[in-house]
């Protein structure tokens, strides 16, 4: 049984529309500009910028809010190495912190001892599509002055005590990859409530164009002006970090159904919570009382080992035999992946990294949750098929009870 298709909405219309337009670039046309409003009062932020990237949009974020060369940025140890990557982009220095080992989110009593007069940032995690433990993160933050950022690329529609992730930490940035709640195949999104914040990140991602505003991305509007030889078009370092208008069409349909596209990832992982309840060496992700899980995927630690005697890889490999369609292992702690441990990052900037130096043991909660989790797809776009895979573990649980 196949997965249906994702893009059943507006996408084709949309993008044919593009084809029949007279600009293709964000930096003329209408769609990027129609995207970032329409998502940023969805979410109900003030501002919205588009980006070509989840991690351009981590990258900016951290401009914006003014890390500088040799500052520091926390972030946890459990997630993908593009927190680690884009605090290198903005020549800062990594610094990692552990995380609660029931909720795998950053551990904010760990944060608070991580806390440096370099640091500037602190740049959190909403894992899987579980909220952090924002009010003690957000105390933190006022007590020492440093602006926080939400890394919301897996936790689109959840909410924390009632308030919608993204809209907690200072600015908020949001993935559109392709595994994502909302995709284009890539591109992303920040947005803020913080209008200086907005225009300078604005300004990262479009080359430093002078005349680019919080809410205004293009850069033609007066073509008399930007025509003249006279004209001087750059006031600050850019990058070119701009979403086009074809991705942002697509991104634009898919956030008209982005509701539906969150409740169906929502049912599909109730649907195999069902069938591990009563399983005691598969240990999902624990959601508190008081937040929503929007389940990205379904975080589950893998004890089969220890109790069972079956090693992760054999589980694995007997759940596909019965029909599954895969289970990931969680991303490398980013501090052991090669680029770190053989200190390929220090080459970007030395006078910077000579001294910086990671090693295994660094936050071992991180570490050991890394080494046993099975992550467990819902993406899937109807229950029939989400019920076919979640039998498939039904059936492995039983083929290995003692």
């Amino acid at each position: 049984m196949k997965n249906p298709n994702k893009y059943l909405g507006n996408e084709l219309e949309y993008v044919t529309k593009v084809l029949n337009s007279k600009s293709w670039s964000a930096t003329e046309g209408s769609w990027t500009g129609k995207l970032e409003k329409e998502f940023a009062k969805k979410m109900g932020a003030q501002h919205g910028i588009a980006y070509n990237s989840g991690t351009s949009t981590l990258h900016a974020a951290l401009e914006a809010v003014g890390v500088r060369a040799g500052d520091e940025v926390i972030s946890p140890a459990f997630t993908v190495i593009m927190n680690t990557t884009s605090t290198i982009h903005a020549n800062a220095v990594p610094v990692y912190v552990d995380v609660l080992k029931d909720t795998f989110t950053i551990d904010p009593a760990d944060i608070e001892r991580k806390i440096t007069p370099k640091t500037k940032a602190i740049s959190i995690v909403n894992i899987y599509g579980l909220p952090c433990e924002m009010d003690e993160i957000m105390d933190i933050s006022v007590r020492y002055g440093i602006p926080v950022i939400e890394d919301n690329a897996e936790c689109f529609g959840s909410t924390y005590k009632g308030r919608l992730t993204g809209t907690i930490g200072h600015m908020a940035s949001y993935s559109f990859e392709n595994s994502k709640h909302l995709s284009c195949g890539e591109g992303g999104i920040l947005i803020t409530n913080n209008a200086e914040y907005a225009k300078a990140a604005r300004k990262v991602g479009g080359h430093g164009f002078k005349n680019l505003e919080a809410d205004e991305g293009r850069v033609k509007l007066d073509l008399d002006a930007f025509q003249s030889p006279d004209y001087k078009r750059h006031d600050s370092l850019g990058w070119n970090y701009r979403l086009s208008e074809f991705l942002s069409a697509i991104a634009l349909a898919q956030l008209e159904r982005l509701d539906s596209l969150v409740e169906m990832r929502i049912k599909a992982a109730q649907i195999f919570l069902d069938v591990v309840e009563e399983c005691d060496y598969l240990i999902p992700q624990y959601t508190p009382d008081y937040c929503t899980n929007s389940y990205w995927s379904l975080g589950i630690k893998y004890v089969g080992e220890e109790r069972i005697g079956v090693s992760w890889q054999d589980f694995r490999k007997r759940y596909l035999e019965n029909g599954g369609d895969g289970i990931y292992g969680a991303w490398s702690v980013p501090y052991l992946e090669p680029l770190m441990i053989e200190r390929k990052f220090v080459r970007r900037l030395p006078s910077v990294y000579e001294k910086v130096r990671y090693a295994r043991g660094l936050c071992p909660a991180a570490e050991e949750i890394q080494s046993k989790m099975m992550v467990f797809k819902t993406n899937y776009r109807s229950e029939e098929l989400a019920s076919l895979k979640a039998a498939a573990l039904q059936k492995t649980i039983m083929d290995f009870k003692k």
